[in-house]
C-alpha cells in the first residue's frame, strides 16, 4: 500500500509541474498575443493604405464571385490578397476565406471548400462580421446542396437569410430565397418551391432588386404551367416578368417569358395567341443567339402547325427547329422534335418518313438519357468524396476528443488525489477501461463505414463493364434497358451506402436489381431462385448493407459462367436463433476447378468485394461479441466429382 501511495505521489509532482508549465507557456503566448495585436502596425509597418488595399481586392472578386463563372481572374484576385497578408504579416480575414472557398467549390475540390468556409464562419463569429457570416452560410448552403445533403442545405440558406434579417443586410435575402427554390425544385416539393418564389418577391420588392423581381415571377408563372396548371395564374404572373424583362432589356428572359406564354396558349388551344407569342420569343433569342431557346419555339410552333392540318408548315419549323440544334447537339430539343414529327407522319399515314423520324427520336433520345447517367456517375462521385471527407473529419474530432479526456483526467486526477489517493487511482483505472473500449467501438465504427465505402465503388466498377460491353456490340435497345436497370440499381445503392444497416428488404431489392443486370448482360446462361423463410420480417430486420452481393457476384463470374451447362444460383435466407443464415449455392464448376483455371491464366487478383464483407463481419463481432462466420462448402456429384459450391454466410440481426 505504501509502495503504491509513493507511486501516485511521484505522479502528482510530475503532473503538476507539467501544469505550471502549460500555464506559463500560456500566459506567456497570451501576453505575446496581446503584444503584436497592440504593436502589429508599428511593428510591421501596416498602413491603413495596405488594409483599404486589401479590402477593395476582396470587395472585386467577390462582386467576380456574382457576375462571372470565370476562375481565372477569381484565382487573380486570391493571389494578391494573399500576398499582401504574406509581405505585411497580416492574419487572412474571414472574407479571404469565404473567396477561397467559393474558388475551391467552382474547381470541384470540395474539401478545401469546405475547410475553407467552416474557418470563415468561426473568424466572422469571433469578429462579429455578421455580413460575412451570412454570405458563408449561404455559401455552405450551395455546397450542400452540390453534395446532395438538402436537409443541411435548406437549413443553412434559412439560417443566413435569419441573420441577414436580424441584421438588416441587402442583397441576400431574395439571393437565399431564390436558391432555396432549387433545393426544393430536386426534392419534389412544389408547394414549397411556390412558398419560397413568393418569399423571393416580396423580399425583392422590399430592396427594390429588379433582377430577383423578375426572376420569382418567371419561376413562379413556370410552376403553373406544370402540375396543377392554372392557365389565367400563369398568364398574369409571367406577363410581370415579361414587363420588367423589357423595361432592363433582358432579351434572354424576355425570349423565355413569351415561349412560357406560348406553353400556355397552346395547352389552352389557343393556337393564334400560341404562334404569336412563340415568333416574339424567336424575335429575342435568334438575334441573340440563344440557341436552345430558338430551337424549342421552332420546334413547338411545327407542332401547333401539325395541330391545325398545315403539314407544309408545320414541317418547315420542324427542319429550322432541328437545324438549330444540331448545332449545339441540343438532345432534348431534337429528341422530343422528331418524336412529334414522327406522330405528324403517322397521322397522314407516311409510315417511311414515320419510321425515320421515330429512328432519329430513339437516336436523340438515347443520347439525352446517357448524358443523363453520365452526370448521375458524377454526382455520386462527388457524393462519395464529401462522405469520406466527412468520415475523416468524424474520426479526426473522435481523435481529438479523446485527447482532451485525457487531459481533463490529469488535471481531476491532480485536484481529487490530494483527498483520496488510492480511491483515486482505483475510479480512474476504471474510467479510463471504459474511455478506451468506448473509443474502440467508436472506431470500429467508423471503420465500419469506411470499409462499406470502398464496396460501392467496386461494384459501380464491375457494373459498368457490363455496360460498356453492350455499347460495343450496338445493341440499343439492350444498351436502354440495361441503363434503366443500372440508375434504379444505382439509386437503391445509394440510398443504402448512406447508413450502416438497412432493412433486409432494401438489401433483397437491390440483390435482385443486380441478378436481372447479370441475366442480361449473359444473355440468360443462368437462372436464379431467391427463397425466403416465412418466420423473417423483411421489414423489421436490419442488416448491414451490400453483405450478400459480393458472394453472388464471386459464384457467377467464378463459378457460372466457366461452366459449358447453364447454370443455377439459389439463395436461400433461414432466421436461426441470433442471426440470418443465408446461403447461397451454385452449380458451377467448384472451387478447385476455378482456383486451377486462376493460376493457369496467371491472375493474381483476389475479390475484393468478399474482402470487405469478410472485414465487416470481424468488425460486427468485435463489436456485438458475436462470433459469426462465413462457411464454404464444395458439393460432389454421385461420381465425387465437382457439382458446385455453398457459402452460408451468418448475417447479424442489427437494431
Amino acid at each position: 500500500m505504501l509502495n503504491i501511495a509513493s507511486m501516485v505521489m511521484r505522479i502528482l509532482k510530475i503532473n503538476v509541474i507539467l501544469l505550471i508549465l502549460i500555464a506559463g507557456l500560456s500566459v506567456r503566448a497570451s501576453a505575446l498575443t496581446i503584444t503584436a495585436s497592440e504593436n502589429i502596425f508599428s511593428r510591421h509597418k501596416i498602413s491603413p493604405a495596405d488594409t483599404a488595399n486589401l479590402n477593395r481586392l476582396l470587395k472585386e472578386a467577390w462582386s467576380q464571385i456574382l457576375k462571372s463563372k470565370d476562375v481565372t481572374l477569381l484565382r487573380a484576385y486570391i493571389d494578391t490578397a494573399e500576398l499582401i497578408c504574406v509581405e505585411k504579416s497580416i492574419e487572412f480575414p474571414s472574407t479571404l476565406h469565404l473567396v477561397r472557398a467559393e474558388y475551391f467549390l467552382r474547381t470541384n475540390d470540395f474539401r478545401s471548400a469546405s475547410q475553407e468556409a467552416t474557418i470563415a464562419i468561426k473568424l466572422s463569429k469571433s469578429n462579429h462580421e455578421m455580413d460575412v457570416l451570412a454570405k458563408t452560410m449561404s455559401f455552405m448552403g450551395k455546397y450542400s446542396q452540390r453534395s446532395f445533403f438538402y436537409m443541411e442545405s435548406i437549413s443553412y440558406f434559412e439560417n443566413s437569410i435569419e441573420i441577414a434579417e436580424k441584421n438588416k443586410l441587402k442583397n441576400l435575402i431574395p439571393l437565399n430565397y431564390y436558391r432555396l427554390t432549387g433545393v426544393y425544385e430536386r426534392l419534389g416539393n412544389l408547394d414549397e418551391v411556390r412558398n419560397s418564389l413568393n418569399k423571393l418577391i416580396l423580399a425583392a420588392r422590399k430592396e427594390q432588386d429588379t433582377l430577383f423581381l423578375m426572376l420569382g415571377y418567371e419561376g413562379l408563372g413556370k410552376t403553373y404551367l406544370e402540375e396543377g396548371r392554372d392557365y389565367k395564374m400563369a398568364d398574369s404572373i409571367v406577363r410581370k416578368c415579361l414587363e420588367i424583362a423589357l423595361i432592363k432589356k433582358d432579351t434572354a428572359v424576355a425570349s423565355l417569358a413569351h415561349a412560357h406564354l406560348g406553353w400556355n396558349n397552346y395547352l389552352d388551344k389557343k393556337y393564334d395567341a400560341a404562334i404569336k407569342n412563340y415568333n416574339r420569343s424567336l424575335d429575342y433569342s435568334l438575334p441573340a443567339k440563344l440557341i436552345s431557346y430558338s430551337a424549342n419555339s421552332l420546334g413547338n410552333l411545327g407542332t401547333i402547325y401539325r395541330d391545325l392540318g398545315e403539314t407544309e408548315k408545320s414541317i418547315a419549323y420542324y427542319r429550322k427547329s432541328i437545324e438549330q440544334g444540331e448545332k449545339v447537339n441540343d438532345t432534348y430539343n431534337l429528341y422530343w422534335v422528331h418524336a412529334d414529327m414522327s406522330e405528324m407522319y403517322l397521322r397522314k399515314r407516311d409510315t417511311s418518313n414515320a419510321y425515320k423520324s421515330y429512328v432519329l427520336y430513339k437516336k436523340y433520345y438515347d443520347q439525352f438519357q446517357k448524358n443523363i447517367s453520365s452526370q448521375g456517375l458524377t454526382d455520386a462521385k462527388i457524393r462519395y468524396d464529401v462522405d469520406s471527407h466527412n468520415k475523416e473529419v468524424e474520426l479526426l474530432s473522435l481523435r481529438l476528443y479523446n485527447q482532451r479526456l485525457i487531459i481533463y483526467g490529469a488535471a481531476g486526477l491532480l485536484l481529487l488525489s490530494v483527498a483520496v489517493l488510492i480511491l483515486l487511482l482505483s475510479r480512474a483505472k476504471i474510467n479510463a477501461k471504459r474511455r478506451i473500449s468506448e473509443m474502440n467501438r467508436k472506431i470500429s465504427e467508423v471503420t465500419q463505414a469506411n470499409l462499406r465505402q470502398q464496396m460501392n465503388p467496386h461494384f459501380i466498377f464491375n457494373t459498368l463493364n457490363s455496360i460498356q460491353y453492350y455499347m460495343y456490340q450496338h445493341d440499343k435497345l439492350a444498351t436502354n434497358n440495361y441503363l434503366t436497370k443500372f440508375s434504379s440499381l444505382m439509386r437503391k445503392v445509394l440510398e443504402n451506402s448512406q447508413h450502416t444497416s438497412v432493412p433486409l428488404s432494401d438489401e433483397l431489392d437491390a440483390l435482385n436489381l443486380y441478378l436481372e443486370l447479370e441475366m442480361i448482360r449473359f444473355k440468360d446462361k443462368f437462372e436464379y431462385k431467391i427463397n425466403l423463410d416465412e418466420e423473417i420480417d423483411t421489414l423489421l430486420y436490419k442488416v448491414p448493407t451490400m453483405l450478400i452481393q459480393p458472394y453472388v457476384e464471386n459464384s457467377i463470374c467464378h463459378g457460372l459462367m466457366p461452366g459449358e451447362n447453364k447454370g443455377f444460383l439459389k439463395v436461400d435466407l433461414k432466421l436461426e436463433n441470433e442471426y440470418i443464415s443465408c446461403t447461397i449455392e451454385d452449380n458451377g464448376i467448384g472451387r478447385e476447378a476455378a482456383l486451377d483455371r486462376k493460376n493457369k491464366s496467371g491472375n493474381n487478383h483476389n475479390s475484393l468485394g468478399t474482402q470487405i464483407v469478410s472485414s465487416r463481419l470481424d468488425l460486427v463481432n468485435a463489436l456485438y461479441g458475436t462470433s459469426l462466420k462465413t462457411i464454404y462448402t464444395d458439393l460432389k456429384n454421385e461420381n465425387g466429382e465437382p457439382a458446385g459450391t455453398r457459402v452460408e454466410i451468418q448475417i447479424p440481426i442489427l437494431s
